[in-house]
């Protein structure tokens, strides 16, 4: 059975970008080849796929600026444009995928020579990287605003920063900007094309009092392109949440060790959700039975009003895509409903050889890659509880409300995290700022000491990228504030 259905001349709008999917007879098309004739790649796929269950044919076009500024001056700046194809052929468990720059139409038989003599013998890996573009230059949609407007852009979050408090030392700036064209080829002809802007603004905020220092730092991004985003005054906020972390920071004092109450404030504390939690329900991991969700479908596994979500078609969040990179249409999966296990994060290639359908999750970092089952964004839906209502229920505890990331064994379900912004909560009051806090705890128990869900539902400011086997891509996050009964903490005061 092909990776793809063979639809024709059909429109689908997700998040303000049109997805086509169309016959490759149609030449009226962004993306091409360079080098040779549509309908001999087609033919040159469909023979090398003939004889395998499903696979395609995955082509990309990436183009990138980065923009580094410290001090008001900038320090490092970088553009590159990349191009290639990946060919995955499957067999039930065998895998071979070959992958190129060159797309000629000798380097797709002899990628395609490769899959059909590899799959033979339980699959293989080809990496051919001659440097040429297959591509010609689509439609410049990224940006038509030259480099001293940008330079300026930056400059000018700069300046507001370090004026903000007289406390604030330096500031660091990066700007990151992208624009991808995905078109995936199956069997009989049919392919399906999408177009993925992407942008990245972080800011860093150095601040001093005395001899006590403090770091603050805020992000913002999204599916957006260019010359609407350096338009917008969203940069605003993020710059003055930074500046307002970094004088938190000035006064944060050691955390205290040991079990306690968790607070988890909304928005990038979701970040908890894709560790702890995401990671352990994508489709491989329960596939090979390695991972603490395995077998637990229709399971009660957390409180009830627990119902986690992920989700690749929210507008011009980071994770959101118009198509997976095995060209299924993104989509909203329940993963967890009131408490009760419901689906697993599945591409094509896990969900066929566990008899279920893909969720839209087969993602890879460039063609170099073959996709795996990866998240989108993913996030907690709200409960009924007041925000307020829930510090206020805290005898003693602590309120984590920006995190520096984490890690998770899928196995164990044991997970550790690592706070740049919390506090400790007394009698239902928050009080001072704390340094240096980690929670540790594992998967299943904590899911279900979450005991009150907030009605404040946030998603993170577009930042995010998750890795996993090598391989990096965009991803969202997004929770309402929860309180957790209790929490192992590893702090420094005893």
């Amino acid at each position: 059975m092909a990776a793809l259905s063979l639809m024709y001349n059909i429109k689908v709008n997700i998040y303000g970008r049109g997805v086509m999917i169309v016959d490759l007879n149609n030449r009226n098309c962004d993306v091409f080849f360079a080098e040779m004739d549509p309908q001999t790649a087609k033919f040159i796929v469909n023979k090398a796929l003939d004889n395998v269950e499903y696979g395609e044919l995955y082509l990309e076009y990436k183009k990138n600026q980065e923009f580094y500024i410290e001090n008001g001056k900038l320090v490092k700046s970088n553009f590159d444009i990349s191009t290639g194809f990946g060919l995955r052929a499957v067999n039930k468990e065998s895998v071979s995928y070959a992958c190129s720059t060159d797309l000629s139409e000798k380097s797709l038989k002899e990628a395609a020579g490769f899959i059909s003599s590899s799959i033979k013998h339980k699959g293989g890996r080809l990496e051919t990287l001659n440097k040429r573009t297959f591509f010609s230059r689509p439609a410049d949609l990224i940006d038509n605003i030259d480099l001293e407007k940008k330079i300026n852009f930056l400059k000018e979050i700069h300046d507001y920063a370090i004026n903000i408090d007289k406390h604030v030392k330096t500031c660091s700036i990066s700007f990151k900007y992208s624009w991808q064209v995905v078109t995936i080829l199956g069997r009989n002809g049919a392919y399906i094309t999408d177009t993925r802007p992407l942008i990245s603004l972080n800011i860093t905020v150095y601040a001093k009092k005395c001899s006590r220092q403090g770091v603050g730092s805020c992000g913002i991004g999204g599916r957006y392109f260019c010359n609407s985003f350096l338009k917008l005054k969203s940069w605003i906020p993020a710059v003055q949440d930074a500046v307002r972390q970094s004088l938190v920071n000035l006064e944060s004092m050691s955390a205290p060790a040991g079990e306690s109450t968790i607070v988890l404030g909304n928005g990038w504390p979701g970040i908890f959700l894709h560790e702890a939690i995401g990671h352990g329900l994508e489709a491989d991991c329960n596939r090979k039975k390695t991972s603490v969700f395995t077998n637990l479908i229709g399971k009660k596994i957390a409180s009830e009003g627990v119902t986690i979500i992920d989700d690749g078609t929210l507008p011009e969040q980071r994770g959101s895509l118009g198509i997976d990179d095995e060209g299924t249409l993104a989509k909203r999966t329940i993963l967890i409903e009131d408490g009760i296990l419901s689906s697993y994060i599945q591409d094509h290639f896990n969900s066929h050889l566990m008899k279920t359908k893909s969720t839209g999750n087969g993602r890879r970092e460039s063609f170099l890659f073959p996709p795996l089952p990866r998240m989108t964004n993913t996030f907690m839906q709200p409960g009924n509880c007041n925000p307020e209502d829930i510090i206020q229920s805290v005898k003693k505890g602590i309120y984590a409300v920006n995190f520096a990331g984490g890690r998770v064994d899928i196995t164990s379900g044991q997970f550790v995290f690592f706070t740049t912004e919390a506090y400790l909560i007394e009698d239902g009051k928050i009080t001072r700022p704390l340094k240096k806090v980690m929670f540790c705890g594992d998967s299943l128990t904590t899911l279900k000491k979450i005991k009150m869900i907030g009605n404040n539902l946030k998603l993170d400011n577009n930042t995010g990228n998750c890795g996993k086997n090598g391989q990096t891509v965009p991803v969202g996050v997004g929770m309402p504030t929860i309180k957790i009964e209790s929490m192992t903490v590893g702090g420094t005061q005893l």
